[in-house]
């Protein structure tokens, strides 16, 4: 069935279905724009779905400016109003309330008035039809016209699109260049305001930021920063923000001889108007939020791809930050006799993203308690950002939002650039390089005794290719006391995962409380509430909180194929995701036992879509309406406990830790030695269903490699980072993190036959191995089991 044929019947299903519920609202005598208006928003909503294949929503009660709202709008991909609907009553003059509501400011773009009887259709601020909405045909004809619009401006916004995905890549590769040509010279102006920059960023943010991450930064900054200063109306916002002020030096030497950024820019004026047109026809604060972020992560994101893989991007829907936040005050006031609002209940969002969560409190501060809002603004609010685009647009959008709720501008103080982790890591002295000011609020954050962290950590594990020139940085302190905690407490073999980035995130905010009462709120992979690496992550979330709260969002695509990223996950990604809220209250008597940690977990249906579960959080609220199940963990420390054998202790395990370390007798396992199987890091080069094919990716690869030696040997600049010299290319040869460092011991590789090697490649599949250890990166036992090519027919795997 083609896409007309199929929106149609949905159509005509739709339209059946809302003369139906009519039909049983009119029954009860229902004539009040209160009792009837969801039939005309059902068939907004389903006909809006239908329509764009998912890809409009329908907002209830929203906002038109200045406090007032249209009871719904139809909204795209990007949070722009497609169109409008106010209801009336069935005893209202229709006519003089449209005067009415015109004289208001709501807005007459493409907008249906209606009582279930007549509908008046505005499209470009002029009537154009009145419709008997009681005839089937007239119904019809209004909700085509009202669907088919398109209003100039968004029309105008979707050719900048177009155009834009055209023509920034290539401006964007013009301004990377520009830096090169620059840096290079004569008169080495901006190459010596970059080193400088460089030097500070790596100060500041990561002592492994590569110069091309830097040219990123620049590249950015050029790009981005009119269009967020003009949505936001802040034209002196490179002259109040510390950060952008800084940078704006080095981009002046940059753009000096070219004419200035405006010139230069000046080919993309089409796209900055379109989109800053599009953004002034948002007026409620909830879909602007999620327009900058959509305009964020759909254009900009792609300029730094690899950093923003690092960093693990992934933002947060508003009802998900709104059901947090519902949630801590909840607990708040069941646990702590205090509220959010409470002075000196001090609140901390460590990886701020732009800015999502402060903005939620701040408007969830001026609902519930406005005379509160200046004092907690300016002292008690704080949050991190250690990627440049979004701290700019989280400064502004924190900023634009207390101004419109407040009346006033104030600079939001509690903003810092930042990361977070390196505040554990004893380096926040070193910060004062990049900006006294950014260091003056930093210094004030980490003297501040928090009650709640909150947030949205990153997810990422590492780099997966050493190819992208991504390293994740370490962390020696956090990880440190992941190894004396999570780690040292697990029975795992294979640990890897305790260093995820939201795991260092959980130790890091567990020891930021310094001990005392609070809150620790984290939207995160959900991995570690049934992981076996997890057992010692949940022994010691036990013993250092009291309460703990998880609700399982499901969308783990990995451990059920039957499930779509796109469609069931809340966040678009292939791990599944989790809300976690813990609490740490001491007892009255310190020298009391403590009780056990109380654990509540609740999951919401495996197969609901993302829709679903975000309409179940806006419905529930918070903690306190959830139906939680009570939880005991068993002796391993495992949390969901259902379905497992209560006996499982008992049998005799294939191989322990304890027979691999020598004492085979004692331990009563079947095998002595166990291991993973070998990891390459390069599976497509080393491994092969025909030996020739084998030998020759090899003989390239080696022959590539060996370039590289001679490259790295003949070098002008002895300084050179490793990362940022070798050639990256995967059709020559895939980097590891061992053969970088092969390389620079300036060794060579010779190709030798002997070490090609049955093997199988996964449990069923033989193929052969090319097994040197200068292109293996881990070998585990192998030298032990199979150490010798005849030892393969001697050996048995089974």
């Amino acid at each position: 069935m083609n896409t007309t044929r199929r929106y149609k019947q949905a159509r005509d299903t739709a339209i059946a279905a809302y003369y139906a519920r009519l039909a049983e609202l009119s029954a009860t005598g229902a004539t009040k724009e209160t009792a009837l208006r969801d039939a005309f928003a059902t068939l907004l909503t389903t006909l809006g779905r239908e329509r764009s294949e998912g890809a409009w929503t329908f907002q209830h009660e929203y906002g038109v400016g200045n406090r007032r709202r249209i009871d719904g709008a139809l909204l795209d991909a990007f949070k722009i109003p497609r169109g409008f609907w106010e209801a009336k009553d069935q005893d209202d003059d229709l006519e003089t309330e449209i005067v009415q509501k015109a004289s208001l400011g709501y807005p007459l773009r493409n907008t249906i008035f209606e009582d279930t009887r007549t509908a008046i259709l505005y499209q470009n601020g002029s009537r154009c039809g009145r419709y008997d909405v009681t005839d089937r045909t007239q119904l019809t004809a209004l909700l085509e016209t009202f669907f088919t619009y398109t209003d100039p401006q968004i029309e105008s916004f979707e050719q900048a699109v177009a155009a834009f995905q055209q023509r920034v890549p290539e401006l964007a590769g013009g301004l990377e260049q520009l830096i090169e040509q620059e840096r290079t010279h004569p008169s080495g102006a901006f190459e010596a305001a970059f080193q400088s920059f460089l030097a500070q960023c790596r100060t500041a943010i990561n002592p492994n930021l590569s110069e091309d991450a830097v040219e990123k930064m620049l590249v950015q900054h050029i790009l981005t920063e009119r269009l967020f200063r003009t949505v936001f109306k802040r034209s002196d916002f490179t002259h109040q923000n510390a950060i952008a002020e800084q940078i704006e030096r080095v981009v002046t030497k940059l753009t000096r001889r070219m004419g200035g950024r405006d010139a230069y820019l000046k080919q993309l004026d089409p796209f900055y108007a379109a989109i800053e047109a599009a953004a002034t026809t948002i007026t409620d604060r909830h879909a602007k939020q999620e327009f900058l972020n959509t305009v964020y992560e759909r254009f900009f994101q792609g300029y730094s791809r690899e950093q923003a893989d690092t960093h693990g991007i992934v933002y947060t829907p508003q009802a998900i930050v709104r059901f947090m936040w519902a949630s801590v005050e909840h607990v708040l006031q069941q646990q702590f006799g205090c509220q959010l609002a409470t002075p000196g209940v001090r609140v901390l969002d460590p990886c701020t993203g732009t800015g999502n969560f402060i903005v939620s409190l701040l408007e969830h501060l001026h609902a519930t308690n406005r005379a509160a809002l200046p004092a907690k603004y300016a002292r008690d609010l704080f949050a991190n950002e250690v990627m440049l685009l979004p701290y700019y647009i989280a400064s502004q959008n924190i900023e634009q939002t207390y101004r419109e709720l407040s009346g006033t501008y104030q600079e939001f103080a509690g903003l810092c650039f930042v990361d977070t982790l390196d505040l554990y890591e004893g380096r926040q002295q070193q910060l004062g390089l990049f900006a006294e000011e950014n260091t003056a609020r930093i210094q004030r954050e980490t003297a501040a005794e928090l009650t709640v962290i909150i947030g949205n950590p990153p997810y990422n594990v590492g780099q997966l290719n050493e190819n992208d020139n991504n390293k994740n940085r370490t962390y020696p302190v956090v990880d440190q006391r992941i190894r004396e905690t999570y780690s040292q407490a697990s029975q795992a073999t294979l640990k890897n995962q305790l260093y995820d980035m939201y795991v260092r995130f959980w130790r890091w905010a567990t020891d930021r409380l310094r001990g005392t009462d609070g809150i620790v709120c984290f939207v995160t992979n959900n991995g570690f509430i049934d992981g076996f690496a997890f057992d010692g992550m949940r022994r010691y979330l036990a013993q250092e909180f009291t309460t703990i709260y998880h609700l399982d969002l499901h969308g783990n695509v990995r451990q059920n194929p039957k499930l779509s990223g796109t469609t069931h996950n809340v966040f678009g990604i292939q791990v599944g995701v989790g809300i976690t809220l813990a609490v740490r209250r001491r007892a009255a008597d310190e020298d009391a036992p403590r009780p056990p940690c109380t654990i509540f977990y609740y999951r919401v249906p495996e197969f609901w879509t993302a829709n679903e579960k975000l309409a179940w959080l806006t419905s529930t609220g918070s903690v306190a309406n959830v139906m939680w199940q009570p939880i005991t963990p068993d002796a391993r420390h495992t949390w969901l406990t259902q379905g497992l054998a209560a006996d499982f202790e008992s049998f005799l395990p294939i191989g322990s830790k304890v027979a691999k370390a020598g004492a085979f007798a004692e331990a009563q396992a079947i095998f002595g030695l166990y291991g993973r199987g070998v990891a390459t890091c390069r599976d497509t080069w080393a491994y092969n269903y025909q030996p020739v094919v084998l030998r020759r990716n090899i003989q390239r690869l080696i022959e590539t490699y060996n370039s590289e030696v001679d490259r790295w040997k003949r070098r002008a600049d002895q300084t050179a980072r490793v990362d940022d010299f070798v050639l990256y290319d995967d059709k020559r040869i895939k980097w590891s993190e061992s053969l970088k460092a092969r390389l620079q011991r300036m060794t060579y590789i010779e190709f030798n036959a002997a070490y090609i090697r049955t093997s199988l490649y996964r449990p069923f599949c033989q193929q052969y191995l090319y097994f040197d250890r200068a292109l293996i990166e881990r070998v585990y036992q192998f030298p032990s089991i199979f150490p010798t090519p005849a030892s393969e027919a001697e050996n048995v795997v089974i």
